[in-house]
């Protein structure tokens, strides 16, 4: 039996993995995995009834947007930030395509205003990663460098 955290498609239920394999596909420790979880970065969708973390691929696609996050050298919080801007974002997708009925229209407003601040917030997050990986770039430059020098000692 699974205990379901957040609402899971039948398709999703049955291609649930543990942590285990999230560790193993996202080549990252099960600790990480855990604290992530412990401090509400990444939300296993299910638990088993022994109480076992099960994860679905769109918790594993989250995974990786923090694992990819981490080099850059981006903090839990914003990582968490990250994750919830890119939450409105599917969310304003999603009501877009939503009924037309009475009032839909101040709904479509304030869901387009949410929408505006998350791409906003969304663009944000892409200045800080291009500079922080050119910044990357010019350390792995200076490493080349430094490279060249020993060899030709």
């Amino acid at each position: 039996m699974v205990t379901v955290a957040t609402e899971m498609t039948a398709e999703e239920v049955v291609a649930t993995m543990h942590i285990g394999e999230m560790a193993d596909r996202s080549q990252m420790s099960l600790r990480t995995i855990r604290h992530y979880d412990e401090v509400g970065l990444l939300t296993p969708s299910g638990r088993t009834e022994g109480g076992f973390r099960l994860y679905t691929e769109r918790d594993f696609s989250r995974l990786m947007v923090i694992r990819r996050m981490k080099p850059l050298g981006f903090s839990l919080d914003e990582m968490a930030e990250l994750l919830r801007v890119v939450d409105r974002l599917g969310e304003a997708g999603a009501g877009a395509g939503a009924g037309a009925g009475a009032g839909a229209g101040e709904e479509t407003a304030a869901a387009s205003d949410g929408a505006g601040e998350a791409r906003a917030a969304l663009d944000g997050f892409i200045e800080q990663a291009t500079a922080r990986r050119a910044k990357l770039e010019e350390q792995i430059s200076m490493a080349d460098e430094f490279i060249e020098l020993l060899k030709a000692q």
